[in-house]
């Protein structure tokens, strides 16, 4: 029986020595013909964007809060109690019988406001009907007495030549001299010279 040759120890590590050798010279070689490619340097800036609300000329302001002016109340009421009773005994007849109707809707649903901003004329089954002026269109007022002097009529003349006429209005007087008090151009109150007239 043929015996196989021993390999020396000195063969056996020699062979593996050369091929690690080998593949790194050729990995050296491959990589010196791979080409490399330099990408310039970029520069990095901080942008800052800057919104601007207003012109450069002119200097920012903070906003002053204007305080809002008080609404003072001078008069709040309907028609005179006096207009409605005094209506309704006479509309037993049948001549004063229309000014009768027409003085019911005028006690449940007619409303005065005077204040220290605005007069406000309230009307209709649920207050939906209102008008408001200011003191500064009115031009001229008038009163007018009813009964025996108990109530009456002020009528308010505006700049436009609008009359508004308020009828039974207590304390009418009163209430006619602080509308032109409060007028910007203030004239002297015209009462009608001929005295109380109906109701």
């Amino acid at each position: 029986m043929a015996s196989t040759p021993l390999l020396s120890p000195s063969t056996t590590t020699v062979a593996p020595n050369r091929t690690s050798s080998s593949l790194t010279h050729q990995l050296f070689h491959l990589s010196s013909k791979v080409p490399f490619h330099t990408f310039p340097a970029k520069n990095h800036r901080l942008i800052t964007k800057l919104n601007v609300s207003s012109p450069a000329n002119k200097p920012v302001t903070s906003p002053t809060s204007k305080k809002p002016i008080e609404e003072i109340i001078f008069f709040d009421g309907g028609a005179h109690y006096g207009d409605l009773a005094a209506n309704l005994l006479l509309g037993f007849t049948l001549l004063w019988l229309p000014l009768t109707l027409a003085a019911i809707p005028r006690a449940f649903y007619l409303r005065y406001r005077f204040t220290n901003l605005r007069v406000t004329v309230i009307s209709g089954l649920t207050g939906q009907d209102r008008s408001d002026f200011s003191y500064k269109v009115i031009k001229d007022v008038q009163v007018v007495p009813r009964f025996i002097g108990e109530w009456g009529d002020v009528v308010i003349t505006l700049n436009d030549g609008t009359k508004v006429d308020l009828r039974s209005v207590p304390k009418f007087r009163e209430i006619a001299e602080y509308c032109l008090s409060m007028a910007e151009n203030p004239a002297v109150l015209k009462e009608d010279s001929t005295g109380p007239r109906g109701f």
